[in-house]
C-alpha cells in the first residue's frame, strides 16, 4: 500500500438488498480496502441478518468486512473483523478473542493519551472522526489534526473520516492517514456510486506515502 486507501462506512439505517446492490456498484469503481457495516441502533439479530448478506458481497469485492460494535454478529456472520469503541475494556476483550485471525479496530477517543492507551491493546487501526455526527462538506479540523499527529508518530495504522464533498478529499489524504473513510459522499452521490469511487481513488493516487529507506 503506497497511498491512502478507501474505507467505506455504511449509512446507519439501510435496506439490506439495496445496500448490497450499491456495494457492487462501489466495487466496480475501483479499490476499496474496508467496509464497515455501521448499524448503531440495531440489535445483534438485526446486525447479524444484514451482515450475513453484506459480508460475502464485501469480501467478493476484495475488501475487509468490519462489523461495528457487535462482536457476536461479527463472529457469526463471517466478517473479517469488528470495530469496538464502547470502552477500553471492551477493546481489550475484542483483541483477545478476535486476533490474530481477525481485525479489531477502535476510535472515538477524545484525548491523545486515550488514543495511545487504546492503541497499546494491539488493535489493527485507530479511527479518527465521529461516526455519529452529521457530515459537512469537509473533514472536521480535529480529525485532520489528530490523523496528521498520529500518522507522523505511530506505527498503528489510522483511518481519517472525510467530509461528504469529494473535492475536500485531498485534505484528508495529506494527513498521511493510511485509510480515508467515506460515508455520505458515496451513498448520497448524485454522480453514481461507481464514478464516485473512481474519482476518490484518482484523488488519493496523488498522495503517495514517502518511500522508506
Amino acid at each position: 500500500m503506497n497511498r491512502p486507501r478507501l474505507f467505506l462506512v455504511t449509512p446507519p439505517v439501510f435496506d439490506t438488498a439495496d445496500l448490497a446492490a450499491q456495494l457492487k456498484q462501489a466495487f466496480s469503481g475501483g479499490d476499496i480496502a474496508c467496509v464497515m457495516i455501521y448499524m448503531p441502533g440495531a440489535g445483534t439479530k438485526e446486525v447479524q441478518a444484514a451482515a450475513s448478506v453484506l459480508v460475502p458481497v464485501i469480501q467478493e469485492g476484495g475488501a475487509a468486512a468490519i462489523v461495528y460494535g457487535d462482536t457476536q454478529a461479527a463472529g457469526r456472520s463471517g466478517a473479517d473483523g469488528v470495530h469496538v469503541d464502547s470502552s477500553l475494556e471492551d477493546v481489550k476483550l475484542a483483541v483477545e478473542s478476535f486476533q490474530p485471525d481477525r481485525i479489531v479496530g477502535t476510535g472515538g477517543t477524545k484525548l491523545k493519551h486515550d488514543a495511545m492507551e487504546w492503541a497499546e491493546t494491539g488493535v489493527d487501526y485507530l479511527f479518527f472522526g465521529k461516526l455519529d455526527l452529521p457530515e459537512k462538506d469537509a473533514a472536521h479540523d480535529r480529525t485532520l489534526k489528530s490523523a496528521a499527529w498520529w500518522a507522523e508518530l505511530f506505527e498503528t495504522p489510522c483511518v481519517a473520516m472525510a467530509g461528504n464533498a469529494l473535492d475536500t478529499l485531498g485534505d484528508v489524504a495529506a494527513t498521511g492517514a493510511d485509510f480515508v473513510a467515506l460515508k455520505d459522499a458515496v451513498w448520497q452521490s448524485g454522480n453514481g456510486i461507481s464514478s464516485t469511487i473512481a474519482e476518490a481513488n484518482r484523488i488519493l493516487e496523488a498522495y503517495p506515502f514517502p518511500e522508506v529507506e
